[in-house]
């Protein structure tokens, strides 16, 4: 059994009230998403801006209550969990945000904001407290002085330090890091991917890991599921995704990775149209508007997600029993 499960989620947002309030469109922000995650790996999660991957990560964890479907952890179904119940449970799951500057309390100090979980779960206090937060800031590469400053005295690196000292001070077991390097300059960034490899080592961590960057993803990734409206539409071990890609839209994503070496020059696909609107998807296969492979049949019937081993693709067309 996988440490996470996500089975048929769906979250919809009211986009336009009709009559007595009532909602007459949905934005369909997530639109029948399954995933398994392994206790330990990493599952890089990609795709456009808008295409749902911050709301599935705040909807694993609860941050955002879904409109169906199941997420089980450690065997558990979260949506039958009562408050506390869910409350003790967010000790293993924990959530790195994607803005190092919105997501810390500017009237907290570090020492408050590192030891709040610790206070709200009875895990310790007084001295003990402060020795835990003394020991996750060592941990994350910052100095026990910092203890008593603000936020706005630190870096932007330095606050997502924080921010991952947080995340770590429940000992938590699964962690969704949402965009955590993106607001961060590049030799920055390197530092705590790195970091956040090194934690998984000694801790024993499995990450959901979001991100539009794809050269970030491979990095850090052992299997990389792609996003496109609210769905998944491939995924596969990392190296196998990058190298043998199958879905159109991943081809196309990768296509657009930066080279760095400027003696290759690799063939850019460039997509035809926009992305359509998530509160009305086209008919069938969502990307077909969009794909130069589109078959009649991609316009009526949306493809499932199938699997050749471990690479999964919904794909009427290069799928696994597609026409190639």
């Amino acid at each position: 059994m996988a440490l996470l499960e996500i089975r048929d989620l769906k979250k919809y947002f009211p986009a336009a009230a009709g009559v007595l309030g009532r909602a007459k469109e949905h934005v369909k922000a997530i639109d029948g998403v399954s995933l398994d995650v392994e206790d330990g790996e990493t599952v890089g999660l990609v795709g456009e801006s808008g295409c749902g991957k911050t709301t599935l990560g705040r909807c694993i964890v609860r941050l955002i209550e879904p409109s169906s479907g199941t997420v089980t952890f450690e065997g558990r179904d979260l949506s039958s969990l009562s408050e506390p119940a869910m409350r003790d449970m967010r000790r293993k799951m924990q959530i790195i945000f994607q803005d190092p500057y919105a997501s810390l309390n500017p009237r907290m100090r570090v020492g408050e904001i590192i030891g709040e979980g610790l206070r709200i779960h009875g895990l310790a206090k007084g001295r003990d407290l402060k020795e835990r937060v003394l020991e996750l800031l060592a941990r994350v590469g910052l100095r026990g002085e910092y203890f008593g400053r603000y936020p706005h005295e630190f870096s932007g690196g330095q606050r997502q330090r924080i921010g991952i000292a947080r995340a770590l001070a429940v000992n938590a077991k699964f962690i969704v890091a949402d965009e955590a390097v993106s607001a961060l300059d590049v030799s920055i960034q390197a530092q705590i991917l790195n970091m956040l490899l090194d934690l998984q080592q000694e801790l024993g961590l499995t990450y959901l890991f979001i991100s539009h960057d794809l050269r970030v993803v491979e990095h850090v990734s052992d299997r990389v599921a792609v996003m496109y409206l609210g769905k998944i539409i491939e995924v596969a071990p990392a190296g196998k995704l990058y190298s043998v890609s199958q879905h159109p839209y991943t081809q196309a994503l990768l296509s657009a990775v930066p080279v760095p070496d400027p003696s290759r020059k690799g063939t850019r696909t460039v997509l035809q149209g926009d992305v359509p609107s998530p509160i009305n998807p086209p008919p069938g296969c969502s990307f077909h508007p969009r794909c130069p492979f589109a078959l009649e049949r991609c316009a009526e019937e949306e493809p499932r997600l199938e699997f050749d081993g471990q690479h999964g693709v919904a794909c009427h067309v290069f799928g696994p029993g597609g026409k190639k």
